[in-house]
């Protein structure tokens, strides 16, 4: 599955990224698109087949499921 997270903070971002690196998942990090909410403006697009909330962190605003190029909230940790 292909996931995207946003995030509260830049450096909240890259430490996601960077845990996504080293548990050697695919991870891709930039703005984020316009038509979604972000506080910091950095989002990480990444491929996880595991269970998504086994990456949560603290950090995390939101977490969408990508599926035909749409964008699918599946978490809304802002709330």
């Amino acid at each position: 599955m292909i996931y995207y997270s946003t995030f509260f903070t830049h450096s909240g971002a890259i430490k996601f990224s960077r845990k996504c690196t080293k548990l050697n998942i695919e991870n891709e990090s930039g703005p984020v698109p316009r038509k979604l909410s972000s506080n910091c403006g950095v989002g990480v697009k990444f491929s996880y087949d595991g269970d998504y909330s086994e990456l949560y962190t603290e950090d995390i605003e939101k977490i969408y499921r990508i599926e035909n190029n749409e964008y699918i909230l599946l978490e809304d940790y802002d709330d």
